[in-house]
């Protein structure tokens, strides 16, 4: 019999769109019950499904987990307390060793749903490192740019100090993240198949996150 327990449902995409109006304490705390039901508990299914089966792309990649649906609004000038999207991470082991690894990533919000590989707003000796193997092994680069990845990410408006300006990769030395993603619609991510669509999206990215490991030293 089939797992359709593991299917996210189009209830689940109703109650972010009514969080984002009714943006809240007193409207969460009585619409709780909905949350844990609707979001929580299908999105930790999801993540014990497709944690291992991630472990074929690399075995060093290390389970994963939910973010806090609850917003950090201590220096934002936006005091809406509660999160309007579904997030989950799946890191690599390093993670663990209070290292800034890159991993994959899963974001459900109406009308903007993807899969993410990579490392966002890394440390500045994470970046250097990036950037260094970038800089001196450019084929190794120009492989995961042949799998026509986009990489996104903020970009400094200057080439970062000490790199050459000449060099044929100096747009993406600018990167201060180096991301990619697969976007999915929101019937994509209801369907029973996409834990297996999420996965076939990692694997496709991989190559980013082979080449980022390499850059810190990781094993992949």
């Amino acid at each position: 019999m089939k797992r359709t327990e593991l299917r996210f449902s189009a209830e689940l995409f109703e109650f972010l769109r009514e969080l984002r109006k009714n943006n809240n304490r007193e409207w969460f705390l009585e619409h709780k019950a909905r949350y844990e039901s609707l979001v929580r508990e299908p999105l930790l299914r999801f993540i014990a499904e497709v944690g291992p089966r991630l472990r074929t792309i690399s075995r060093h990649l290390q389970g994963g987990s939910m973010f806090r649906i609850y917003r950090d609004i201590r220096f934002a000038r936006d005091k809406s307390p509660y999160k309007t999207h579904a997030a989950a991470h799946f890191p690599h082991a390093a993670s663990d060793r209070d290292v800034h690894a890159p991993g994959f990533y899963l974001h459900l919000e109406p009308g903007h749903c993807f899969a993410a590989a990579g490392l966002w707003h890394p440390d500045a000796t994470t970046l250097e490192r990036v950037r260094e193997r970038i800089a001196h092994r450019p084929s190794a680069w120009q492989a995961v740019l042949r799998r026509r990845l986009p990489i996104d990410g903020e970009r400094l408006s200057r080439p970062p100090r000490g790199y050459d300006p000449t060099h044929p990769y100096i747009e993406d030395l600018k990167l201060k993240d180096f991301i990619t993603r697969v976007a999915f619609p929101d019937a994509a991510v209801r369907s029973p198949g996409f834990p297996r669509a999420f996965v076939r999206a990692c694997t496709t990215m991989s190559p980013l996150m082979a080449f980022l490991t390499r850059a810190l030293n990781l094993a992949w």
